[in-house]
């Protein structure tokens, strides 16, 4: 085919590929993509067939022009992301803090009540942990390793499963709260009463030591996370029953949009939460130093990132 006329051919396409770019107008990344894959199709006929012609040089500036467009998206994309963490994620936290702190509350109680049951009835354990559990857990103690369940799995699906596990017990946490609220809460006040249950039934055998160091290397940051969904849930609830000057629909729509943001803020700290149980937990027994230092690194951000911060970028805002 003669230069002219593959130019000739193609000269509508390529016009309204320039104009396209050319607009204000944003576009989608799958059209770029298209566009690119034909311009790259058309650039390579050209430069096998009319070398260092003005067809190949003008076809060269279009799929630069559309290069750039895919790279500015990207990069917009990532600043999105970048944003979210840094301004709109924590202004979310520090809006529904009411409902955070309820759900801490509720949560701290909770454990308290399954401590305080294991201390006067020494079967309680049982009922909450499960007669599996706890007689798996005073057989590795007699064999000098409490916490083997730890050593238990390969750490690579340890991880995988335990990061998912977490994702969906903070999404159920989150969701139960369409319930009124009355379903999220009973979800933390379960959960809060196993980890009470968990952490006295080690202290009944002389390890609350070395059983809190070695669970909360990856707890810091995985029961902050479970209680910062549920107060997402009960956020959520609240919406429908007290939904103030708003519908109780329009409550319920714009309250979910901010609340499932929380949820998926909140992927990330489950990753590495399951990365430290998978992978770190199981020698915290070792040496104490680091699991110390694993654990006031985490407080330390907790505290930080989900109260001092959230509340600095508010009263900024605000000012």
């Amino acid at each position: 085919m003669k230069e002219i006329v593959f130019f000739s051919k193609n000269e509508k396409k390529w016009g309204e590929i320039n104009e396209l770019l050319s607009s204000k107008g944003s576009v989608s990344a799958d059209k770029l993509s298209e566009l690119y894959i034909e311009l790259t199709d058309d650039l390579a006929y050209a430069s096998t067939n009319y070398k260092s012609s003005n067809t190949e040089a003008y076809l060269n500036l279009l799929a630069r022009k559309v290069h750039e467009r895919i790279y500015k998206n990207k990069k917009v994309s990532r600043a999105r992301i970048v944003r979210f963490f840094t301004n709109e994620f924590p202004l979310l936290i520090y809006k529904h803090r009411k409902a955070l702190l309820v759900s801490a509350v509720i949560f701290t109680i909770s454990s308290l009540i399954g401590a305080f049951s294991t201390s006067v009835d020494d079967s309680f354990p049982r009922l909450i942990l499960g007669d599996h559990y706890v007689d798996m857990t005073i057989e590795n103690i007699e064999n000098g390793n409490p916490l083997g369940v730890y050593e238990s799995m390969d750490p690579i699906t340890m991880f995988f499963q335990i990061t998912f596990n977490n994702i969906r017990v903070s999404f159920l946490v989150f969701a139960a709260g369409i319930f009124l609220s009355v379903l999220t809460g009973f979800l933390l006040f379960r959960n809060g009463i196993m980890l009470g249950t968990f952490q006295y039934f080690f202290y009944t055998k002389k390890l609350l030591y070395i059983s809190a160091l070695t669970i909360w290397v990856h707890g810091t940051i995985e029961i902050a996370s479970i209680v910062i969904a549920g107060g997402a849930g009960i956020a959520l609830g609240n919406s429908i029953m007290f939904p103030g000057t708003y519908s109780r629909l329009h409550s319920f729509q714009t309250t979910a949009k901010e609340t499932v943001k929380i949820i998926a803020g909140l992927i990330p700290l489950f990753i590495v939460a399951g990365f430290l149980e998978s992978f770190v937990t199981r020698y915290s027994h070792i040496s104490v130093i680091p699991a110390i230092i694993i654990i006031t690194i985490s407080v330390v951000f907790l505290f930080l990132y989900f109260i001092y911060y959230p509340y600095k970028l508010h009263k900024n805002g605000s000012d």
